[in-house]
């Protein structure tokens, strides 16, 4: 019984050492809240779809107003007539590639482009929570969806054919997808391709996930960002439709002047002094 005792009191202590060693080596990483709050969280599938019911009410508002745009910077001239589109990032908008994150948090990676270019043609992101149901109700509406979306010319096959997995519309005789290098003009700022898409239609609503989606003055400081989301209040929820992002975009490398070769220690830095604290907690 004795013996019997010691090996079991032996065993839970290897298992309790065993258990915190595998503690003590799993590793830290920044982006782990945010993209366990995406993957696995109800909270975010729910704002995901209460997010595309907002926007099916106000597609619904702007085909019944021929003077909404939802385009101010680039719609131009006698729109009022022209047929309705929207303009819709993909990435963490239409489509989720958490597991990407999700890869580069696991193998403590950092993002390049060769990497993301054969994640996009492994075509394994699955649809934000509430998108196909709108773009489909958008599409019965007689509206033409535009992607206006940062992946590359060379990385359209592969994004079309995920697409295609999920049911997107296609676009019909019309080319929908409208990525970087695509034309010489057409750069990481969108402004250009939201031209594109105005000069032939009266754009309804924008939908993306970062500032950049929706004007080119994304890339100043905070102060800069801060301003030109006051100066657009009227419109965020109404024409121009934001989905949360928490895990990349622009908002995280504004603290370090978006400048990505700083360390990451500098960059955690930043981020860390530009945060507002409880100034009377205990010390």
């Amino acid at each position: 019984m004795k013996s019997t005792l010691r090996r079991t009191a032996l065993a839970a202590a290897f298992l309790a050492l065993t258990t915190s060693a595998t503690l003590a080596q799993t590793p830290q990483h920044d982006m782990l809240n945010a993209v366990l709050w995406m993957q696995r969280s109800v909270e975010y599938k729910a704002n995901s779809r209460s997010i595309f019911a907002l926007a099916k009410m106000r597609l619904d508002q702007a085909l019944a107003d021929k003077s909404w745009t939802g385009a101010p910077a680039e719609q131009t001239g006698a729109y009022q007539d022209l047929p309705p589109a929207l303009i819709l990032d993909l990435d963490e908008t239409l489509i989720d590639n958490s597991r990407f994150q999700a890869w580069m948090l696991m193998n403590d990676k950092v993002f390049t482009g060769p990497v993301w270019t054969q994640f996009v043609n492994s075509g394994v992101s699955e649809e934000i929570p509430g998108a196909l149901d709108f773009l489909k109700y958008a599409d019965s509406k007689g509206v033409k969806l535009f992607y206006v979306s940062n992946r590359t010319a060379e990385e359209e096959a592969g994004t079309r054919k995920n697409l295609e997995r999920l049911g997107f519309t296609m676009g019909g005789n019309v080319d929908p997808f409208l990525m970087t290098r695509k034309k010489p003009d057409w750069g990481s700022a969108k402004g250009t391709r939201r031209a594109f898409v105005a000069k032939d239609y009266r754009v309804l609503l924008m939908l993306g996930d970062n500032l950049s989606d929706f004007t080119d003055a994304y890339r100043g400081s905070e102060a800069d960002r801060l301003k030109v989301y006051e100066d657009n209040k009227a419109r965020w929820g109404r024409e121009w439709i934001m989905l949360a992002n928490p895990a990349y975009g622009s908002f995280e490398s504004a603290p370090f002047g978006h400048d990505y070769k700083k360390s990451a220690e500098e960059q955690r830095k930043a981020k860390r002094d530009v945060l507002t604290t409880w100034e009377k907690g205990p010390k």
